[in-house]
């Protein structure tokens, strides 16, 4: 068995985005490209977003620290500290409305 911080790795992924110049940083957690289930850890700065993309199978997003806007074509949803955002099966994109830590997981289509 293994047991990691969660709150211990958002502070240092929160200070790998500010000092990065594109305003992000992320970490894998759990899984990777070889399992169904992936964790990834993803700091935004404010005001910063990931590139609209395809989620590769189900996935949510639970927002640890901050607040973020999850935007799918026309619709958003937004997230505060201890919310559950499901991420659509469309293409989409998170925003930072403020400094913000996510977990990001995905079960990824077979």
């Amino acid at each position: 068995m293994r047991k990691l911080s969660l709150d211990a790795l958002a502070r240092e992924q929160a200070a790998r985005a500010a000092a990065a110049s594109s305003g992000r940083s992320a970490h894998t957690v759990f899984g990777g490209h070889e399992q169904v289930l992936r964790q990834t850890l993803i700091a935004l700065t404010k005001d910063s977003s990931s590139h609209e993309h395809e989620s590769p199978g189900e996935a949510t997003v639970f927002v640890l620290r901050g607040r973020v806007r999850l935007v799918a074509g026309d619709e958003t949803w937004e997230g505060r500290q201890g919310d559950l955002l499901l991420v659509p099966p469309a293409r989409h994109a998170l925003e930072a409305m403020e400094d913000a830590v996510v977990l990001l997981t995905v079960a990824k289509n077979g």
